[in-house]
């Protein structure tokens, strides 16, 4: 992006009826422009965002149209290739037409799927590797699709929210976007009121409500009241939304110091100005202890914080404050909704079962009232409970948990890997330790699957239905993206054979080519994931790390 691609683009709507006198000398519009965005030439048929897929950007129509999806496309369409599970027979069978080679791969093949039938095809271009589609009328015929044109935004909502895309959009013409990095599109939003609550709306209106009503405290509220309630809340965003790029410089800093420099959602002995609902990311449940603080727990994407003193206040009539200080750990987005609307429209719809116990009077606490207040930290070790949200292992839904107690270190788990991965183990017995706890180096399927976003082809993605994390072979064009997003060094970046062993070579450069792996949860697997079945004593465990109960549960068995 040079200056004058950026004067250019100052000159044509939305951007030109921004104020350039509302940024600072050093934000600036212009700066902005040039440095958190670039544009992308399209030609018809290219994919521009995938449903599913985890992006950090919005995009701006500067001419051309787009269309978005209706309905879910095929994998295969977006360029990810779905594992086929293998029967009991094919799985036993694998123990002897497994290769003997090393990343042994045949592409001498068209693979299947969508691909394979002509539907979808691959180019490069000096803006990188796209996916298109060779016949839109039948992927997205009429009825099932809308129309985007200049001048629109997409993608926004994603962007902000760091939540899956929950459409495709594909170029219906030859298009020209100015795609807007979430830095850069925040500054906007913060400087532009029109464009702010433009952006609003679309929230409340397309995600807002809908979670709401998939939340067990205001399910059972009427739809007019769900409505109140989403026009009066507040969005507020926390931390860096690209934590993974320091992340582990921040691991050589002080707890002490980290903890302090971690932003505030709530803070303890404050006044409580309403429930805050976690969205995306994780948070920090900690109270002052001596000179420093002390960690509680942690909330994920879809708790809450506050509701306790809420409840207390408007039975009693009391104002007491936050017991407890809520804090961002790396990114985090909530909802808060204000203690006025709460008090009128929510607390008194609610049953007495409903409603949390009240709080401990205000005397000095025993030891047995103070349990009340932090009953499941309680029951995880506290250094492990600190050991979980520094190194940020919470992320992981099916982290692998070894008790070093139990492991007799046979490696039974590493052979059963290579086996059902063509005798190349998608993982190291290696890793982060806590007391007799090890977090091995396999992938953790994350709740905030950083590794996903920025890679070109979509090679990377979620599955809908089990919600782990794959890597498509095919469509995997080796640039390590997502391997240097992962900030647990969870995906490697390897060389490629034929089955002779020799390197497969790229045609025009000679050079070898490169792919990304990691574990994918033996995702083809009838019977899961092979190295926890492999394991004869019982150490090793796939398991949820976004929730201190599973692990509290396991270790008590």
């Amino acid at each position: 992006m040079t200056d004058a691609h950026a004067n250019a683009l100052l000159s044509i709507e939305p951007l030109s009826s921004i104020d350039p006198a509302a940024f600072s000398q050093g934000i600036s519009l212009h700066g902005i422009i040039k440095n958190d965005c670039r544009i992308h030439d399209l030609r018809q048929g290219d994919i521009i965002v995938r449903e599913g897929d985890y992006g950090n950007s919005a995009f701006l129509i500067l001419f051309g149209q787009a269309i978005v999806s209706l309905e879910t496309l095929p994998a295969s369409v977006l360029g990810r290739q779905p594992k086929k599970k293998k029967g009991w027979a094919e799985a036993i069978a694998q123990l002897w037409t497994n290769s003997h080679g090393v990343e042994v791969r045949d592409y001498s093949r068209r693979p299947g799927g969508a691909q394979g039938c002509g539907l979808v095809g691959s180019r490069d271009d000096e803006s990188g590797t796209h996916i298109f589609l060779h016949d839109i009328p039948r992927i997205l015929p009429a009825g099932k699709s809308v129309t985007l044109r200049e001048g629109e935004i997409f993608g926004e909502i994603s962007a902000l929210t760091r939540s899956p895309r929950s459409a495709s959009v594909v170029a219906n013409t030859r298009m020209r976007v100015l795609e807007i990095r979430w830095q850069g599109f925040r500054e906007l939003l913060n400087r532009h009121q029109a464009m702010r609550q433009h952006i609003e709306k679309l929230y409340r209106e397309n995600s807002l409500r809908t979670h709401l009503r998939e939340m067990d405290l205001f399910r059972g509220l009427p739809p007019e009241t769900i409505e109140h309630i989403a026009s009066k809340a507040v969005f507020e965003s926390y931390g860096n939304f690209n934590w993974n790029q320091n992340f582990k410089s921040t691991l050589k800093q002080d707890i002490s110091d980290r903890i302090l420099t971690e932003p505030l959602i709530a803070q303890q002995d404050e006044y409580v100005d309403g429930l805050v609902l976690i969205r995306n990311g994780f948070s920090r449940l900690s109270r002052r202890h001596g000179d420093g603080h002390q960690t509680i727990a942690y909330l994920g994407k879809g708790q809450s914080f506050g509701l306790r003193e809420l409840a207390h206040n408007w039975k009693t009539g009391e104002q007491r404050p936050w017991l407890l200080s809520l804090r961002a750990v790396g990114y985090v987005d909530v909802i808060r909704i204000p203690t006025a609307i709460m008090e009128e429209w929510v607390l008194p719809r609610l049953a007495s079962s409903e409603l949390p116990p009240p709080l401990p009077a205000l005397e000095p606490l025993e030891p047995k009232e103070d349990r009340r207040l932090t009953e499941r930290a309680e029951m995880m070790d506290q250094g492990l409970l600190e050991f979980l949200v520094e190194k940020r292992l919470i992320n992981g839904t099916r982290t692998m948990l070894i008790d070093l107690d139990r492991c007799t270190r046979c490696d039974d788990c590493v052979r059963a890997c290579a086996a059902t991965h063509d005798n190349n183990p998608r993982f190291l017995r290696q890793g982060q330790t806590y007391d007799h706890w090890m977090i091995a180096n396999a992938c953790m399927h994350c709740l905030d699957p950083v590794c996903m976003i920025g890679c070109p082809t979509g090679a990377i993605g979620r599955d809908q239905d089990t919600g782990n994390v794959t890597i498509n072979d095919n469509t995997c064009i080796g640039c390590s993206t997502c391997a240097n997003s992962c900030p647990y060094n969870n995906i490697q970046m390897v060389e490629v054979n034929d089955k002779r062993g020799l390197p497969i070579v790229d045609h025009d450069s000679g050079a070898p080519i490169i792919k990304a792996t990691k574990c994918d949860l033996c995702t083809d697997q009838p019977g899961g994931p092979a190295c926890q079945r492999a394991c004869p004593h019982d150490a090793l465990v796939r398991i949820d790390l976004s929730t201190p109960d599973a692990i509290t549960d396991w270790g008590k068995r």
